[in-house]
């Protein structure tokens, strides 16, 4: 945790929280986040306007060298990585049998390793799934997260502050379109769906552009020495609560928060940064192109309005949604944000209307159409 003066820990609010190290890295003396910094709303609005800077080492860390990793990666995942270049990141899914969404990954390629960061919980899972179908590939991934933490500088301005520590012109992401059904393969060109830039830290480790803002991956011991730095130009600190407003805000879905056993990509809006929808054969391709060609999947991720009035705290990840007295979904990651007030990500069943009336226990709630 960034440990300045104001600083609230994330399990000193919820000792349940999934916000927290998993247990063999805290063992390793990774330490918790902080939720926020005194003035969470304003801490939002820094995120929103300019660039603040969130502590995310909680989140685990996968180093994957040898020769042979792209190539491997590639066959195991959704992504379409056998193009993936030094010096570019991009997103994955690991899926089921079924399709059903499994893990999630933020990627980065320096030219010797690829490294995968996902969310805390799910590092033990997607670590064991890789070493199992290592057979004779010449790889070797492991658990870098005792060594290595992520930083994210998130904001419109982001990009310029990384130039305090010595990054200049990151590209911004590219994401390309997601195409119709039953698509010509020409259209979708055989390169990752999206390509984010990354390049080397002076300190060591690197700064990759993404959706929301400037991801730094550094080793633990030279953590204060960035922190240090950012702070010193002028780089205010935020908290978690900040940052999850801002990305419930732009509708960016939390593998496992806003997510159950039963979601496939095209429901939580993954296609696009995270699946390519002509690459050779992966775990779960089936469902993904029938789905696709179909274009129906079952379900669809929504932003709620929630009014408020019954109760001032947001419901819990997992709330049904209920439309005249039935479940039609389940709230993931409810907050509250400077500017909407209440919000919340949800999953709710396709032929839902954007009008409809719904509810969350007792708060009415409404899905924002735009």
């Amino acid at each position: 945790m960034i440990d300045i003066a104001g600083a609230v820990a994330v399990e000193a609010i919820d000792e349940e929280s999934r916000d927290q190290p998993e247990p063999a890295h805290r063992a390793a003396g990774v330490r918790g986040v902080a939720a926020h910094y005194g003035d969470p709303l304003r801490e939002q609005r820094t995120l929103a306007t300019g660039v603040g800077l969130v502590d995310r080492s909680h989140r685990g860390v996968l180093a994957v060298p040898g020769e042979e990793r792209i190539g491997w990666l590639h066959t195991l995942t959704s992504q379409h990585l056998a193009a993936l270049k030094p010096g570019e990141g991009t997103e994955l899914l690991v899926l089921s049998p079924h399709g059903h969404v499994e893990q999630h990954a933020m990627v980065a390629e320096d030219g010797e390793t690829t490294w995968l960061d996902t969310e805390p919980g799910a590092t033990v899972g997607l670590l064991s799934y890789l070493e199992r179908m290592r057979f004779f590939s010449k790889v070797e991934p492991r658990d870098a997260t005792a060594d290595h933490a992520l930083l994210s500088l998130v904001g419109p301005e982001a990009a310029d502050a990384v130039g305090t520590l010595g990054v200049t012109g990151l590209a911004a992401p590219e994401t390309a379109a997601v195409p119709g059904p039953k698509f010509r393969s020409a259209e979708l060109p055989l390169r990752p769906t999206a390509v984010y830039d990354v390049k080397p830290l002076p300190v060591g480790g690197w700064a990759r552009r993404g959706p929301l803002g400037v991801d730094l991956l550094v080793a633990r011991d030279a953590m204060d020495q960035v922190v240090a730095e950012l702070r010193g130009a002028g780089v205010p600190v935020a908290g978690l609560w900040a940052y999850e407003a801002v990305r419930v805000a732009a509708r960016r879905a939390r593998v496992g928060v806003d997510t159950d056993h039963r979601t496939i990509p095209a429901e939580v809006d993954l296609i696009a940064p995270a699946v390519h929808l002509n690459k050779g054969c992966y775990r779960g391709q089936e469902t993904v192109a029938r789905v696709h060609n179909l274009g129906k999947p079952p379900r669809r991720l929504v932003l709620l309005h929630l009014d408020g009035v019954t109760t001032d705290q947001p419901p819990a990840a997992g709330t049904p949604v209920t439309r005249d007295g039935r479940a039609v979904g389940f709230v993931g990651t409810a907050v509250h944000h400077y500017e909407l007030g209440q919000i919340a990500l949800a999953v709710v069943k396709r032929n839902v209307p954007d009008d409809a009336r719904l509810l969350i226990g007792d708060t009415a709630a409404a899905i924002d159409p735009s």
